[in-house]
């Protein structure tokens, strides 16, 4: 980045789900480490964003989804078309030299905003489905930056625009990757590590019982198991697996998920855009079991463009049975060099350094010699400026 460039305000658009939250943080991050200064404008859900005290101003700007019945989608164009008046007044006033956005509703009213003004622009999407908010923005923005190499519902006249950067991930997973994968012996310990997430833990404490009580005797006494349970399910997990003998350490939250990735043989997990970021950036094989209501069945995409290049192992929620999951794992522990194909697979495929990848497509978005990017207007030198 040029010192030219460091005079430059940024601002991000991004809200709602963590999804979209985190992928914003971490470019957040990247950007001020580099020298930016930076703006977020958000909707009424931005407290959930943990950004730096004092370093960021934080706008709120009206938006909402435009679904339901005839009354909900009129208040919800209302609110969207509120929404990019706010905006716009504000981006007037701040002068950005780049506007990103993360994708959901609360975005909208912001990138509209900003194409309107013919501002340099860029989204970023996390998922194997181009989300409907990044639909709608695709054709006005200057780029697209991308997680996965092929995204559905891209249309060909934008594939020129796209840039592959991954999604961002925590650092201390990146470090995992440094901890090449050691397949286990076919008689020695099985380290099976189940991650649900809050929509996903309730399928795994039911199925993940049925699945072990199938599994012979000798298989299931090498077993070391490190499962997320929702705190409604884990005294009947925990008992279920007392009474087969089962070794395993039960949680409602783990706060050393990298050094259970790095002791994890095998990971059964969802397939959400991070959670598929952080298993192929730490190397780890995986089985993925996508998430039936997923927007747009968009974790379906994301589990099979791993899958297609053999980097992970893919069963639907229908297909994912006591049966059907007890004969994945007695042949996976039989066979172990599966596993190790699959994480080297995950390995290549996966990208470490997301976020600073990120934070140069957006930077070079901006002109070096500042012409059409005016730098941050005097009135934004006081911090916290309103809307």
């Amino acid at each position: 980045m040029t010192e030219n460039r460091k005079s430059y305000l940024i601002a991000l658009a991004a809200g709602g789900t963590g999804g979209h939250v985190f992928p914003a943080e971490a470019l957040a991050e990247e950007l001020l480490e580099r020298g930016c200064s930076l703006a977020l404008l958000t909707d009424k859900r931005g407290a959930a964003f943990k950004l730096r005290n004092g370093e960021i101003d934080v706008h709120t700007i009206r938006a909402n989804r435009i679904s339901g019945g005839i009354m909900a989608k009129f208040f919800g164009l209302a609110d969207i078309l509120r929404g990019i008046f706010e905006a716009t007044r504000l981006l007037r006033k701040i002068r950005p030299a780049l506007v990103v956005g993360f994708g959901g509703y609360a975005s909208v009213p912001t990138m509209l905003a900003a194409t309107r003004m013919k501002l340099p622009t860029l989204i970023h999407e996390q998922n194997a489905v181009l989300g409907r908010a990044n639909r709608l923005l695709a054709s006005r923005v200057s780029a697209i930056a991308t997680a996965f190499q092929n995204v559905e519902r891209l249309r060909k006249a934008d594939q020129s625009k796209v840039i592959r950067t991954g999604n961002p991930i925590r650092p201390q997973i990146a470090a995992v990757r440094q901890d090449l994968y050691r397949a286990p012996t076919k008689d020695g310990p099985f380290n099976l590590f189940i991650m649900g997430g809050s929509q996903g833990a309730g399928v795994f404490s039911r199925i993940l019982p049925d699945a072990l009580a199938l599994l012979p005797v000798d298989l299931r006494a090498r077993l070391r198991i490190v499962q997320q349970c929702r705190a409604e399910d884990l005294g009947y997990v925990e008992e279920a697996y007392e009474g087969m003998g089962v070794n395993a350490d039960l949680r409602t939250f783990f706060n050393d998920i990298p050094e259970k990735l790095k002791e994890a043989h095998l990971v059964i997990m969802r397939a959400g855009a991070g959670s598929v970021a952080e298993i192929t950036a730490a190397g780890r094989p995986a089985l993925l079991v996508p998430y039936l209501h997923a927007m747009d069945d968009h974790q379906s995409a994301n589990a099979q463009a791993i899958e297609a290049q053999e980097a992970a192992w893919v069963m639907s929620e229908p297909n994912f049975t006591g049966e059907a999951l007890s004969g994945f794992l007695a042949d996976v522990m039989a066979n172990p060099e599966q596993l190790s194909v699959r994480s080297g697979a995950a390995r290549n495929l996966g990208i470490a350094d997301g976020a600073s990848l990120l934070a140069t497509a957006a930077l070079n978005l901006i002109p070096s010699n500042g012409e059409g990017c005016p730098p941050k207007s005097a009135a934004y030198e006081t911090r916290g400026a309103a809307a």
